[in-house]
């Protein structure tokens, strides 16, 4: 036999042995092993699923990517073909965006949170109570050159909450020109905390995250509309694991790190 077949057939043999060996014992390298799931999840929802994340990796073994944005911003990139497992909105009319260009999976959205919002101020100040009303004094809170932080009024749901509640309220147009607009609603208590800002509108979970703030005020439920937070999963998602993940959100396990945080968790069978 030719040297030359005999050096392939040397080098053949162990290649085979070890493709054998994968296909026999499930054996894997690196290269092949099954991809996190990719979240997609609102800014406020951050230190509830940093704790839910880990704690399902330690009972599980699997490992979830979580990216934190405004429901806007996120919203848009999976329209743009971003490679998102699971989508979680901070209100539901982004989670309609995406269900109306048929983005995420018929049969897999479902609502899982509820919040509240309020008003904040700096921890040391000296503010201490506000009653949130009908034209109630807010431009007057907010001193001579004070503004009001939120995050985008137009795009973020926490400031299309806020500035509906208030025009409810009837005193947007006294602080509309007043208002720092933030990219997302803990860029917005961050403003608060590092007292760059007298006063901020934020969802309640925030203030749980940040000990340079406190709340001065809750604005009333009817003053906005209910908030709500859906978590589907996309329809680009090829995850086995991606189902698994959105059922454990909803599992008594999740409840209390959502709970911790200030959140109110819904029914599963709550669309």
């Amino acid at each position: 036999m030719k040297p030359r077949i005999m050096q392939l057939r040397q080098w053949l043999r162990p290649a085979i042995a070890a493709t054998l060996l994968i296909f026999t014992t499930g054996l894997v390298t690196p290269a092949f092993a099954q991809k996190d799931v990719v979240v997609f999840a609102a800014a406020s929802l951050k230190n509830a699923l940093d704790d839910i994340s880990a704690q399902y990796q330690r009972e599980t073994g699997k490992h979830t990517t979580i990216s934190f944005a405004a429901s806007s911003a996120l919203a848009r990139q999976i329209e743009a073909g971003a490679p998102a497992d699971i989508f979680i909105s901070a209100n539901l009319s982004w989670m309609d965006y995406l269900q109306k260009r048929k983005l995420i999976k018929p049969g897999t959205r479902s609502t899982l949170l509820g919040n509240e919002l309020v008003l904040v101020a700096p921890k040391d100040g000296t503010l201490k109570k506000v009653a949130i009303k009908p034209g109630f004094p807010l431009a007057k809170l907010l001193g001579k050159d004070g503004h009001l932080a939120m995050a985008n009024t137009d795009a973020v749901p926490a400031g299309k909450y806020g500035k509906a509640a208030l025009k409810s309220l009837g005193v947007w147009a006294s602080v509309e020109s007043r208002v720092a607009q933030a990219a997302n609603v803990r860029a917005a208590l961050a403003l608060v905390s590092r007292d760059e800002a007298p006063l901020g509108i934020v969802y309640q979970t925030d203030v749980a995250a940040d000990p340079n703030t406190k709340i001065v005020g809750v604005f009333p439920e009817k003053s906005h509309p209910p908030i709500r937070y859906p978590v589907a999963i996309t329809a680009s998602s090829t995850n086995p694991d991606a189902p698994a993940f959105v059922t454990y959100l909803h599992s008594a396990k999740a409840r209390p790190l959502f709970a911790k945080q200030g959140f109110t968790v819904l029914s599963h069978n709550n669309k």
